[in-house]
């Protein structure tokens, strides 16, 4: 009879964590081999994990709500028949990731932001202070000497802490869109340009499905924005499949499901597509794998409201397009006012590998789509 550690391991491609959703079993229950175990959350998606061999569970490394890092161990079990020196085989019964022995479980902090803790200037009473009450030095702003940091600094920003209540972790969607966008900020050199496409001639009102289109026909025009750049290597890769992440707004936060292929689907076909993504992410079953290996992104945000803006898009996309309110506009048409629909457009590109020129054809050739009457 033995112990083996079973460790979370890789829920995707490199998810650094999940959180525990709900344990299946409990400590001394006895499991079978790919029974339910355990529902962890990734980034966006529950993901029921069955138990790697038979055995009894031993050991818990976490409660429900807890965030386990990748690799770190989850679940100890007792195993009959095997000898204590017999290594840890790899999990062939749960998703992919390799079984190894540990017993660090991370109950992760608030991620802490403000300027360095180099050169904070406060003496060991006001440090011990602040360990008393639970402030960061580095959120405190000094009014001492020098710029130093006194105690009435530190009662000051603990009360303030003490009104504003306990700090919410972000779990789930909401922790991965805050992680997706930091590698935005850092990763991409982002310019927006914005256009309008009068929609005045429309006779099918599915908004999505024909800006899916007009995406697919600017690709045609302008393939530099289906694309994957790698900063690394200074180098593209222009696609030919265009797989379209669209983005979904839910209480959970953002998700981006892939509607695949566009350029090869009819209408009635993207809207079942799209239709099943919709559920999909309502009901948090999505497959992992529909979350990944986008070519271009699309955000409906005029479904909401606002005209313009500066969608961001994660790498190593290149582009994104954004679809504002429609609205009713006078414009001059053939030389007369008139009234007519009006859908504002905001193209976000990748300025280190898309030109102006590219995604401003881009855009134009969208907007030429949009304005057919169809």
């Amino acid at each position: 009879m033995a112990t083996k550690i079973f460790k979370l391991p890789d829920l995707g491609e490199g998810l650094p964590d999940a959180e525990i959703v709900k344990w299946h079993v409990q400590v001394g229950d006895s499991i079978s081999k790919d029974a339910p175990l355990v529902s962890m959350e990734t980034a966006k998606a529950v993901v029921e994990i069955p138990a790697p061999y038979d055995g009894t569970v031993a050991k818990l490394f976490g409660n429900e709500g807890d965030i386990i890092t990748t690799g770190s161990s989850l679940v100890s079990f007792t195993v009959e028949g095997v000898q204590e020196q017999e290594q840890v085989s790899q999990d062939k019964g749960t998703v992919v990731g390799k079984v190894a022995v540990g017993d660090k479980l991370v109950r992760e902090g608030a991620m802490q932001v403000g300027k360095a803790a180099i050169g904070i200037r406060a003496t060991p009473a006001v440090r011990a202070l602040a360990r008393k009450l639970e402030v960061d030095l580095k959120f405190v702003t000094p009014s001492g000497k020098d710029g130093a940091i006194t105690a009435a600094d530190v009662e000051r920003v603990a009360k303030i802490l003490k009104e504003v209540g306990p700090m919410e972790l972000l779990k789930g969607p909401r922790r991965a869109m805050a992680r997706n966008m930091s590698v935005a900020h850092a990763d991409v050199v982002p310019v927006t340009v914005s256009d309008d496409a009068d929609i005045y001639n429309w006779k099918n009102g599915d908004v999505t499905i024909r800006l899916v289109r007009a995406i697919s026909v600017a690709c045609d025009a302008e393939p530099a924005l289906n694309a994957w750049y790698d900063s690394h290597a200074v180098g593209r890769r222009v696609l030919k499949k265009i797989d379209l992440g669209i983005a979904l707004d839910t209480e959970d936060g953002l998700f981006v499901p892939v509607l695949r292929d566009i350029g090869n689907r009819d209408a009635d076909d993207l809207r079942r597509g799209l239709e099943a993504m919709k559920q999909a992410v309502q009901q948090r079953n999505v497959p992992p794998e529909e979350l990944r290996g986008y070519t271009i992104m699309l955000s409906n945000f005029g479904s909401f409201g606002g005209r313009y803006a500066n969608p961001i898009f994660l790498p190593p996309t290149v582009a994104i397009l954004g679809a504002g309110r429609a609205r009713d506009a006078l414009l001059a048409v053939n030389g007369k006012p008139a009234v007519h629909r009006i859908l504002p457009l905001s193209l976000t590109f990748d300025h280190r590998v898309i030109t102006g020129g590219e995604a401003t054809r881009f855009l134009m050739a969208a907007i030429a789509d949009l304005e057919t009457p169809v």
